[in-house]
């Protein structure tokens, strides 16, 4: 029997704290090359998108995939999830919630790694559908005490700072400042859909540590050549990826400002083989564009919870 886990049972199910160990072990066992992780395709036709991705998690005897699709009317998603050993169908999840969740925990890790032990000033751009999750995950992994928030609508922007006030108990702000925002910050986050840079590197002092979500296709850019001037600590969720859509990275690699030999997977300095930030004064960045094996991990955490509540819709598929 498989389970059919609706959009709203997520939401009920998968918590941030959650997702972050289910996150933290697929790093982990990527660094240990405990699973395998294929790059988004992406088909369109004349009227969308049609995405898919997906994995294997030989440590848990899983595989999926996610499929979505975006159209102008938004986007729709559904991870499938199966028993690698058997063969069997274990869940269908629908995955609106669940990516923006991970996306958000995927940050988490990073910063759990990788950015100071004591930053506590969080500056974001982007006040959309990926933001609120980016700012949840940050006050569980550091003491934040700060967040300044960048929009381009300040209507939406001045909305999202009173919601983000009121859940995560803690100063979140409006700034129309980028520059100083950004040389007060010790955590930058870009959760953007832009295509020209938004974070420029003369603005970051030493010591922060970057978040970079919003450049997953090569015509997005949030942040300039000069960004890869300072980083001295690179690092992204899954190379292959990285390497065909990173709308940041290849212009500079192009530039020759950066190489691919300095650019580390994120599991890597999870699981002990590379040790990321080595002093305080380093700044670090993380890129992020999704793997099929965080949705297929934080999918696996999702539906032990809901045998364990019993939530979801028993199916009997190809019965």
């Amino acid at each position: 029997m498989a389970r059919l886990i609706r959009e709203a049972d997520v939401r009920l199910l998968l918590t941030m704290d959650e997702a972050l160990g289910a996150i933290e072990g697929t790093f982990r066992q990527q660094g240990r090359g405990e699973l395998q992780n294929v790059e988004r395709h992406r088909l369109a036709s004349r009227d969308s998108i049609f995405n898919v991705m997906f994995a294997a998690n030989d440590g848990e005897h899983l595989s999926g995939a996610k499929l979505y699709t975006v159209t102008g009317e938004g986007a729709h998603f559904l991870v499938v999830l199966f028993d690698s050993q058997d063969g069997s169908l274990k869940a269908l999840v629908e995955a609106d919630t669940l990516g923006q969740i991970r996306t958000g925990a995927a940050s988490g890790v990073a910063t759990k790694f990788l950015a100071r032990p004591d930053a506590h000033r969080v500056t974001i751009f982007g006040a959309g559908w990926q933001a609120a999750s980016q700012l949840a995950a940050m006050v569980r992994v550091r003491p934040i005490d700060h967040i300044s928030v960048i929009g381009r609508d300040p209507g939406r922007r001045d909305a999202f700072v009173l919601a983000m006030r009121q859940e995560l108990k803690v100063a979140v702000m409006a700034s129309d400042d980028a520059a100083t925002a950004v040389a007060e910050a010790d955590i930058v986050i870009t959760a953007t859909t832009a295509q020209t840079p938004v974070l420029k590197g003369a603005w970051l002092t030493p010591g922060t540590h970057l978040n970079l979500v919003g450049s997953n296709h090569a015509n997005r850019q949030e942040v300039d050549l000069q960004v890869w001037a300072h980083a001295d600590v690179i690092t992204v969720d899954h190379l292959p990826t990285a390497s065909v859509e990173c709308g940041d990275l290849l212009p500079a690699i192009a530039d020759g400002l950066v190489v691919w030999s300095d650019v580390h997977q994120l599991g890597d300095v999870v699981a002990g083989n590379w040790a990321g930030r080595q002093a305080d004064d380093q700044i670090t960045v993380f890129e992020s564009h999704g793997m099929a094996a965080e949705d297929v991990s934080v999918a696996s955490r999702c539906l032990a919870v809901a045998r364990s509540r019993s939530v979801g819709e028993e199916i009997d598929f190809l019965a």
